[in-house]
């Protein structure tokens, strides 16, 4: 069963009471007067129950029963179809709450099915702004989108947050498997935001475009302004995607050059070890003319030169940065 966050009737920019669900046809239906219903989750009952009273098209209230991949609008006759998404962080993953929003000339009917951030924050400005409220519906329906884009903000800033903390550990240590593991994952969630937000662009230059006996043409500069607030959204997002890839592109480098060290160290090692393997190997050929053997002090004067030649190796690698 759905639940009625809010249902209240509205004229002049003022709110004259609030209303059930039953009440919306016949007030909308007075002149100068519009009703603004708030759904949580409504079901096939109470959807057909609106229908019947705001005249909405059966293909509208077949797309609100549907979950759909992406926002879009849609035009049936003088109404108006929205799909929208609102993201959202539950149990440390990104989700994305969908809302449907109808429009018609004295009505607008908002659908939420999810916990998303509540709308009554935004009928709480329409209310605190009784000049724009008196526009109508189209003030309303600008408000709610201007507030579906307002929620990828502190999303995005939030992810911001993350990678740079994530590109500091990468700097300054080695680069491990959870922190890019942690790195895909945000990129991932980036660029799910910018798939969500990217039609909102769209939506934005239909509603400038369209013409509807509830859209006032003055108000076009306001859905304007929801589009210029998208685009910058996706600038910032693409920015951040960039930010993710380049800080896994950069941890690898860095990753490869300190096993480059580490590599060069054991390079240096070895050649310093290999040369007393090399004069131990050469006098134990076993050969019988080697005459050095019966020197007395032949055994001193090789460890001699296994040390001048082993700390002569070391000495070079270490100048040359190897050690």
């Amino acid at each position: 069963m759905g639940r009625v966050v809010a249902a209240a009737v509205y004229s002049a920019g003022k709110k004259v009471s609030n209303i059930t669900l039953d009440e919306g046809a016949a007030w909308a239906a007075k002149p100068g007067h519009f009703v603004w219903i708030g759904l949580e989750e409504p079901n096939a009952h109470e959807l057909a129950n609106l229908q019947r009273q705001f005249n909405l098209h059966e293909l509208a209230i077949e797309d609100a029963l549907e979950k759909h991949s992406r926002p879009k609008l849609e035009t049936f006759g003088d109404a108006l179809f929205i799909v929208t998404y609102s993201p959202i962080r539950h149990e440390g993953k990104l989700e994305f709450i969908e809302t449907h929003i109808f429009a018609g000339n004295g009505y607008i009917i908002t659908a939420r099915n999810g916990h998303s951030a509540s709308y009554a924050l935004v009928r709480q400005r329409c209310e605190a702004r009784p000049i724009l409220l008196e526009h109508g519906e189209d003030f309303v329906l600008y408000a709610i989108l201007d507030f579906v884009i307002e929620n990828y903000q502190p999303m995005g800033e939030a992810i911001h947050a993350e990678i740079d903390e994530l590109e500091r550990n990468v700097l300054c240590s080695e680069l491990k498997e959870h922190d890019i593991q942690k790195l895909h994952s945000l990129r991932r969630d980036v660029l799910r935001l910018r798939r969500y937000a990217g039609p909102m662009v769209e939506i934005g230059e239909e509603l400038q475009k369209l013409s509807f006996p509830f859209i006032d043409k003055n108000m076009r500069p306001y859905f304007r302004d929801v589009q210029i607030h998208v685009t910058r959204q996706l600038e910032d997002l693409t920015t951040l995607a960039d930010i993710a890839s380049q800080t896994i592109e950069v941890g690898v480098l860095l990753e490869a050059a300190r096993q480059s060290v580490v590599q060069r160290k054991f390079a240096a090692w070895a050649a310093i070890l290999a040369f007393p393997t090399a004069v131990a190997g050469i006098y134990g050929m076993n050969f019988q003319n080697m005459p050095e053997l019966a020197w007395h002090y032949g055994y001193f004067a090789v460890l001699g030169f296994i040390t001048l030649g082993c700390v002569g190796l070391w000495a070079s690698f270490k100048k040359s940065g190897w050690l």
